[in-house]
């Protein structure tokens, strides 16, 4: 299997996990919740849709805001996460719905913006 970090990863957001099971993506999302053995969390993406992502270790630091995953989609819809990145949102915000509405035209327009 090819790490996730070889390849271009396409931007998603929640509604779009099921055309991507198997292939690496890019997830940005507001921490909804974290589970109590910190391998897992739900994100809340731009379109107010959760996303759960199963992390490799737990975590070891607090994670909360904006966090941006890079990971495998697994049959069941999860993101197998190989790396996240806390987006800092408290100086500047970080406004996942206008976020949402660049997900949409870069895949509206893939000849434009392509992955590959």
């Amino acid at each position: 299997m090819s790490s996730v970090f070889e390849s271009p990863k396409p931007r998603i957001n929640a509604s779009m996990l099921s055309q991507y099971v198997s292939k690496p993506v890019c997830f940005a999302g507001r921490v909804q919740k974290i589970h109590p053995s910190g391998r897992s969390l739900t994100l809340l993406d731009g379109e107010g849709k959760t996303a759960q992502v199963e992390l490799n270790d737990p975590l070891d630091e607090e994670v909360s805001g904006i966090v941006e995953v890079v990971g495998m989609v697994s049959n069941k819809g999860t993101i197998m996460a190989s790396a996240y990145t806390p987006l800092r949102d408290d100086k500047y915000g970080f406004d996942l719905e206008l976020y949402n509405e660049a997900l949409k035209v870069i895949h509206d327009f893939p000849q434009y913006y392509p992955f590959q």
